[in-house]
């Protein structure tokens, strides 16, 4: 019977220690509005004297306004992170609006630090996300005005705009900074370039793509 509880209790504490792993730590005052000016290094942000932090601290706006989509892939993310919002140190928690033109899309990406939940406000996504090896599936499905989608820490996934007129969603995501990686991006455009002989065996393609592709980035 001990021994029963022991590894009751044991795999009680492996799933906390997970769960607090699963997103940024806990405050451990009231708040921690982030000090801008400071230049000491944390992980995080370092905190104002509490006894100077105002209302604006832990506000921000705009969010009602259009981003630009007049890009190459048709999207604009608009975050509201801790450093849009100083209020939101240690919380461990941000928001994002997103706009897409017709056929626009938000690239495949992962935030290294956070789990996210989709709200379509306005038109029809397709969204959908990829495990992780080796399976490599794809979770995908169509959402309209009010339908909600979770993409799982640490996972690829994407949106794109497949109705026939702009549309709009609210990202929330589980952790005041949680990084975002576009996988395009990382792999054609990093500084400097990945040696193309990699990416010609990752890819299995002729290395003329791959500098055709790098050229774009």
């Amino acid at each position: 019977m001990a021994s029963r509880y022991f590894l009751l209790s044991a795999g009680l504490l492996a799933l906390v220690f997970t769960a607090a792993l699963a997103s940024d730590s806990s405050p451990l005052q009231d708040f921690c509005v982030a000090d801008a000016s400071s230049q000491v290094v944390v992980n995080g942000l370092a905190c104002k004297d509490p006894k100077t932090v105002q209302a604006n601290d832990f506000s921000a706006s705009g969010l009602h306004m259009a981003g630009n989509t007049s890009n190459p892939v048709g999207s604009k993310v608009t975050p509201l992170t801790a450093a849009q919002i100083p209020g939101l140190n240690t919380l461990g928690i941000s928001l994002a609006r997103i706009d897409y033109a017709p056929s626009g899309i938000n690239p495949p990406h992962t935030h290294p630090r956070a789990s996210e939940i989709l709200l379509v406000l306005k038109g029809s996504l397709e969204v959908g996300f990829v495990t992780s090896s080796p399976d490599n599936r794809q979770i995908t499905k169509v959402l309209q005005k009010g339908d909600v989608f979770v993409f799982p820490v640490g996972l690829i996934h994407y949106q794109k705009n497949v109705g026939n007129g702009n549309a709009i969603a609210i990202a929330a995501l589980s952790s005041q900074n949680p990084g975002v990686i576009t996988i395009a991006n990382a792999v054609f455009g990093s500084k400097p370039d990945i040696a193309s002989d990699i990416l010609v065996k990752a890819f299995q393609v002729d290395k003329n793509v791959i500098t055709n592709v790098q050229s774009k980035f």
